[in-house]
Order: C-alpha cells, then structure tokens, then sequence
C-alpha cells in the first residue's frame, strides 16, 4: 500500500498546476496499485485516512475553484476536534511507501516523521519549483518566506522526483549553497498529461484568437501582453486575446485593473477567470495559438496541453520551458518585453503558412502520458535505499 499525501488537494476545488497533478496522478496511481490519500487533519492534530467527502474533492478534476487555499468546513473542523478532546486517538496510517505530491505547510512539515515511522519503504517527494527564491519581488511574501524552509525538509526524504532538469537543479544548487552533502537522490521526472477529450464542435471566429492560460499573478508577464497586444491593436492587426486563470490579488491586482480598462476602451480581450476542465478544452480547441510569457516555470504545463490540442505555442525558453519546447511547435520568445511579445505575435499573426508549420510539428508530437509517470516513478522508488 502506498501512502498518498492530499492535505491540500483534499480540501481545495482549485485547479492549478499542483492541484491538477495532485488528481491527475492519484487517479492513474489508484488505476494500478493499491494506494491509500491521508492528509493531515489540524484540528485532530493527527494523520488519517481521507473520508468521503474529501475524496471527492481529491477526485474532482472538472471544477474551477475560485481560491487555491485549503478550506476545512465547519463539520469538518468539529469533528476533528472533537475526536480529540475526547481523546479518540486516529492510528496513524501505514503503508510499504510515501508519496508526498504537494507543497506542504510548515504546520504538515512538523508531522512528517509521525507518519514516516509508519511506512517500510521509500519516503517520495515530487519537487516542482524554487521560484519564489529566484523571482521573490513577483512572489507572495509568504510564499517567499515558507521556501528556504520547505527546502530544508525535504533533506528528510528517501528521494525527491523534480518535474524537470531545471526544478532539479535548483534544489541541489540550493543544497550546495547550503553546505549539505549528505542528500536523498534528485531525480528529473517530467510529469504526464492528461488525454485530450472529444470536444463538441466549437464556434469558431472571424479574428484570430490568442489564448494565454496561467493564474493571474506577477511572474506570468500579463502586464508585457497586455501592452504588447494593446500597441497591435493600435495597428489595427486583427486579432482576439483571451484569458483564462485563477487571479492572484496580491500580485496580480494590477493586471485586472489593466484587463478592466482594455475591456472599457473597446479591445478584443475576454477574461474568463478560473473555468472547468470541460471549458478549459473548448478554449483551446477555438484558438489559433497560444501564448505563453511566463518569466520563469518549473514545468509548464500550458504549452503541452497546447501542443496536444494541435494549438501551436510562444514561450519564453527560460527555466523548464526549454525543455517542454523539445519536439516541434513551440516557438521560443527571444525577449520577454512588451515589442518583443508584440514583433511575435504580429509575425506569426501575419504569416499563415508558418503558423500552420507550428501546428503541424505540434500535431506530430508524441506526449509523456501519466501511466508513463507511474511507472518510472515507482521503479526509481524501488531502487531506493531508506536513508534514516
């Protein structure tokens, strides 16, 4: 039995890349082995086995919840202090592995040898990014002030499977620059994807439609898209832009004032916010390209669901997204500014038979699917050794 840790997925409807991993790779790992979701429960101050209600909302890939945090409800709270007052102890979980997928709290991170004296075997976590180190000015500061930390605990595990060579990277030169010699394996495991549905014949438009999928916040360059399609539109290039992600306020309050006031002048931008997965396939499929000027990415899921739609993407080639390009139909940004944005939108806006090659290289691309994952995964945590 492997020991699946969902604290947080379990209580949040989000749909943003960890949560999406989260499901994604709890539903293939139940497909093919025994696998038992725990979360750790703050109000019983214990580990336990998910109940019902939080293994639907582990198991809910479709929805589109309007916060990322993890909210715990009123029956939920009284019940686990309850069980505690009375002094009705939950035995801790076991299992022969651990498989931590999250970014964990401090709060979790201060349980995690409970629940690693219960499991015989390997200890994993997935690692997916040290960005609030390297862009901390674009982060939340909590989430600037919890990495070093979080860094420093997953030197407990028996190994750390990161979501590319980049996230790999930083997490050992991380390590390095602090002095430690004695870590668990690294391992770069480029995360699955998802099978594109059949998706219902769409409304297709006049206009060419630009689509950006990411959460609203500082690092992901809405503010240099927004601007560099604004000055495109002044030229009058034809086009639409839609956006679709889950907003941030406290990084990205100034790019939903910038979206209000280009929606008030008359532009052809539509924001959709947080959509359901369902939704989220449409938007690809009515596209014409998409867009992706994230400053930095641990992974990058967009541009591949992009590519397995056939949808031809512009990136940026910095941290992973170099790495997901490999294959055909991405074309790497060369700049991540306001002209550089707008030169390759009007470019490839303007020139059909270029586009059309990018989408055909996209269409020929063979995609890591997460069957894929599981296995590798669970023969890298064979082959581990228990370090504590």
């Amino acid at each position: 039995m492997t020991l699946f840790d969902a604290t947080h997925t379990s209580h949040t409807r989000a749909q943003t890349g960890i949560q999406r991993v989260c499901r994604s790779l709890f539903a293939e790992l139940a497909r093919v082995s025994p696998v038992l979701p725990v979360c750790f429960d703050p109000h019983q101050h214990a580990w336990r086995a998910l109940t019902a209600g939080e293994l639907a909302t582990l198991g809910d890939r479709k929805g589109s919840g309007k916060s990322r945090g993890a909210k715990w409800s009123l029956t939920q709270k009284i019940a686990g202090r309850a069980r505690r007052l009375a002094g009705r102890k939950t035995p801790t979980p076991t299992g022969q592995a651990l498989i931590c997928p999250e970014l964990f709290s401090g709060k979790v991170a201060a349980r995690l040898p409970e629940l690693f004296a219960q499991v015989g075997g390997p200890r994993v976590a997935l690692f997916h990014d040290a960005i609030a180190l390297k862009f901390p000015e674009l982060t939340p500061p909590a989430t600037v002030a919890r990495m070093p930390g979080y860094l420093r605990e997953l030197l407990r595990f028996d190994g750390i499977a990161a979501v590319s060579e980049d996230s790999a990277q930083s997490l050992r030169d991380f390590w390095q620059w602090l002095g430690v010699t004695d870590t668990p394996p690294v391992i770069a495991l480029p995360l699955g994807v998802d099978p594109v549905p059949t998706i219902p014949a769409v409304t297709t438009h006049a206009r060419p439609r630009v689509l950006c999928v990411s959460t609203i916040e500082g690092r992901k360059n809405h503010t240099a898209l927004l601007e560099a399609a604004d000055s495109l539109w002044s030229e009058g290039v034809a086009f639409e832009l839609e956006l679709i992600g889950m907003p941030r306020a406290d990084t990205g309050a100034h790019v939903l004032q910038h979206i209000r006031q280009l929606q008030a002048a008359g532009r052809a931008l539509v924001y959709h916010g947080t959509v359901t997965e369902d939704l989220l396939h449409e938007a690809y499929a009515r596209s014409t390209l998409t867009i992706y000027p994230s400053l930095y990415e641990g992974f990058g899921l967009p541009v591949l669901e992009s590519l397995q739609h056939g949808r031809p993407c512009l990136c940026s080639d910095r941290g992973a997204l170099s790495e997901t390009a490999k294959g055909g139909g991405v074309h790497l940004l060369p700049s991540l500014d306001n002209r550089a944005l707008a030169a390759s939108l009007r470019h490839f806006l303007q020139s059909p038979t270029e586009l059309a090659a990018l989408a055909r290289q996209a269409s020929e691309r063979k995609f890591r699917s997460w069957n894929d994952y599981v296995r590798d995964l669970q023969f890298w945590m064979k082959t581990l050794p228990r370090r504590i």
